[in-house]
């Protein structure tokens, strides 16, 4: 798990966030934390220093202001909450990345909560499909944060999913398919039936079978309206 920050300069990002400090928590506690990747923090599950392991992932942050930590889990969920040393601000990362694919186990869902801004600050999910064709619902939520004491909540958040080279597909309201790219035909009883669907009628998706590769989504506020909002992907098999 990572959170980036520094190294997003390179990239063109702006305002990236200069120091991220990252905590990974399971459903009861916070299990490890980490802030500045070559220094690792004992505490939790991490019980020996990790320097040595992270660079043999083939995955260490580029830069030692970046987090990460590395770790076998057991099956559950888990929350990876990136931020900014002594309150800092700005444009980060948070990355999970699966080193044991070939042990039976399964990313089955990510989902990431952010602030979506406008323009170049708007929220940005990447995930990437390997091996084989991988049936997925991606989810945009906004006005159902409410009742879980999310503030500002997304009003109406839409999506769009791209691949490696262009836009593939979109939504704005998932009760109302928006044809084109991949998507062929009316979605609606779909996304009901994989029991993903969005609670609100407002909130968007988008599902498919998708090929092995690189994929983004990206969400938005209508006219430009910002909030905080869900990214969420789920695999479906």
């Amino acid at each position: 798990i990572r959170a980036a920050g520094p190294s997003l300069t390179q990239l063109g990002v702006p305002n990236p966030l200069a120091n991220p400090r990252l905590e990974l928590r399971d459903s009861t506690s916070t299990i490890g934390i980490n802030d500045n990747w070559q220094t690792t923090q004992i505490g939790g599950l991490i019980t020996a220093d990790q320097v040595a392991e992270i660079q043999n992932s083939g995955a260490a942050p580029s830069d030692p202001l970046e987090s990460a930590l590395i770790a076998t889990l057991a099956p559950g969920s888990y929350t990876a909450i990136v931020e900014g040393l002594n309150g800092g601000t700005g444009v980060g990362i948070v990355e999970v990345y699966d080193l044991g694919a070939t042990s039976g186990s399964l990313l089955a869902n990510v989902s990431t909560r952010g602030f979506v801004q406008t323009g170049a600050n708007v929220m940005i999910g990447g995930f990437i499909v390997v091996t084989q064709p991988t049936r997925v619902i991606i989810r945009a939520i906004g006005p159902s944060l409410t009742q879980f004491g999310v503030p500002d909540a997304l009003a109406n958040p839409q999506l769009e999913l791209h691949d490696a080279t262009s836009t593939i597909a979109r939504n704005n309201d998932w009760q109302t398919t928006q044809i084109g790219g991949i998507i062929t035909s009316d979605q609606v009883a779909e996304i009901q039936n994989s029991q993903l669907a969005p609670t609100d009628s407002g909130e968007s998706a988008i599902i498919s079978t998708l090929p092995p590769g690189s994929y983004t989504a990206i969400v938005s506020g209508v006219n430009n309206i910002p909030g905080n909002a869900l990214v969420e992907v789920y695999a479906l098999q």
